[in-house]
């Protein structure tokens, strides 16, 4: 079950999607959902919402420039026609991923914590 409707997508990007496109983005909006529940189920409708967009125009691309979405540095040259980005958070362009942010929005890595399977082992009392 998705977060968010194509409609959302369209409202936030400035190219008209193809045929084919909508239903790429209408596909990835019900997996995002399953990546947004193995972060939190239990995370605002909001929340899901907004993150369900954003990694979804990440994967398809708004349209608006050459820079891939995502991207945290870039570099370009001239005349020897050389081009390069370093996307951020893990992820890589058409790829499906909640970014540092989307996690956050989620409530997911907002805090340090541990586990020793040896704390069991010590009686208490």
């Amino acid at each position: 079950m998705a977060y968010a409707t194509l409609a959302d997508i369209k409202g936030r990007i400035t190219r008209t999607l193809s045929q084919t496109e909508e239903t790429v983005c209408t596909n990835l909006l019900d997996d995002v959902a399953i990546l947004i529940d193995a972060y939190n189920v239990n995370a605002s409708s909001n929340a899901k919402k907004v993150v369900s967009c954003n990694a979804v125009i990440r994967a398809i691309g708004t349209g608006d420039s050459d820079i891939p979405v995502g991207a945290t540095q870039g570099s370009m040259a001239a005349l020897g026609y050389s081009q390069s980005w370093t996307i951020g958070s893990g992820g890589a362009t058409a790829e499906l991923y909640l970014s540092r942010t989307d996690k956050k929005l989620l409530g997911s890595g907002n805090s340090i914590g541990s586990y020793s399977p040896v704390e069991e082992l010590v009686p208490r009392g």
